[in-house]
C-alpha cells in the first residue's frame, strides 16, 4: 500500500465556500484514474454549548440541500487570523447570543470525508456559557436559538429530532469526555 501521485490538477471551479478540483492520478499499482474530484473547503468548528444550569445551546435553520430544518450545535468556519478557539467563540456568540468566559476544551478532529473532501470538523465543549447579546447573523442566515436539558439531547436524536452527524457525533463526544471528568 502507498500513496497515490498527483499527475495533473485544475480547478472545475473557485467560490468563497469551497473548491471543486479535478485530478490525474497514479496508482502505487500504476493504475491510472484521470478524473478525480476532490471538494476543497475550509475545516470547519463546532460546539456544545452547555450553561450552568446543564442546558445545551443549539441552532434550527433550514438547509437548502436537505430540504429541511435541522436542530444542530453552532458551527462554522474560522476567518483569517483567527485561532479555532477565537472562531468558535465568535460563531457561537454571532449565532446565538451566547458566550462563556471559560476556554472552549477541545474534544476532537476529525476528517469530514477523506475520500472526496480535504478539511476538518474541529468540536469544541464550551462550559458555563450564559447569554450576552443577542444574534448577530449575516444577511444570509436565519437561525432560531433553541434551548434544551442536556438529557434531552438522545432522545432528540432517538426521534429524530437531530439528525445532523456533526450534532450528534458533538453530544457523544461531550457526553463522554463529561462523564469521564466526573469519575476524577
Amino acid at each position: 500500500m502507498g500513496k497515490w501521485k498527483t499527475i495533473k490538477s485544475q480547478y472545475v471551479y473557485q467560490t468563497p465556500f469551497g473548491h471543486l478540483r479535478k485530478d490525474s492520478c497514479e496508482l502505487p499499482n500504476g493504475n491510472k484514474i484521470d478524473s478525480y474530484y476532490v471538494h476543497e473547503y475550509a475545516d470547519w468548528l463546532n460546539a456544545v454549548v452547555l450553561t450552568k444550569e446543564n442546558q445545551i445551546v443549539l441552532v434550527e435553520q433550514y438547509r437548502y440541500p436537505g430540504n429541511e430544518f435541522f436542530l444542530e450545535v453552532p458551527a462554522g468556519k474560522i476567518e483569517e487570523n483567527e485561532s479555532y478557539e477565537e472562531g468558535i467563540l465568535r460563531e457561537v456568540l454571532e449565532e446565538t447570543g451566547f458566550t462563556s468566559l471559560k476556554k472552549p476544551i477541545l474534544l476532537g478532529e476529525f476528517m469530514v470525508n477523506p475520500a472526496t473532501q480535504t478539511n476538518k470538523v474541529i468540536t469544541f465543549l464550551i462550559l458555563d456559557a450564559f447569554q450576552s447579546t443577542s444574534q448577530s447573523l449575516d444577511d444570509n442566515e436565519v437561525i432560531t436559538t433553541k434551548v434544551f436539558h442536556f438529557t434531552d439531547m438522545e432522545r432528540l436524536i432517538n426521534d429524530k429530532k437531530i439528525t445532523q452527524l456533526f450534532t450528534v457525533s458533538a453530544y457523544y463526544l461531550a457526553k463522554n469526555f463529561l462523564s469521564e471528568n466526573e469519575k476524577n
